[in-house]
């Protein structure tokens, strides 16, 4: 009997391990809209929590700079970005040595490449 407010309050905190969309709907209708990629709202978010970790800074690796709008186009137009994100055979994965990125973010970023990379 004394256990039961213990029980509810990991049951409770077991409640908030998924907060975000991606995690509760993956692959929901929805869940991933593409239709109004912008690059300061959809792309560079995306780039910043996942790359520039690396791929910022004074010397990146191999000389790829992806802090700002320049870097990334070049990445993008070469196709090295979205062969590195996609995992895809002749690019070096990334994120390095964590898992491939969110169906969702990849897609994102491939719809901003498809519709022409635009700087807005």
């Amino acid at each position: 009997m004394r256990y039961i407010p213990f029980i509810m309050i990991m049951l409770l905190l077991g409640a908030c391990a998924y907060n975000n969309e991606e995690d509760l709907y993956p692959g929901g209708s929805g869940a991933c809209d593409t239709s109004r990629v912008t690059f300061s709202e959809d792309v560079f978010p995306i780039i910043d929590n996942n790359c520039l970790p690396c791929h910022g800074g004074s010397s990146p690796p191999l000389g790829i700079d992806l802090t700002d709008y320049s870097g990334i186009r070049q990445a993008a137009d070469d196709g090295s970005l979205l062969g590195a994100i996609k995992h895809q055979s002749g690019y070096s994965p990334m994120p390095k040595d964590a898992p491939q990125l969110p169906e969702c973010q990849i897609a994102t970023v491939e719809a901003w490449i498809k519709d022409g990379m635009p700087d807005n």
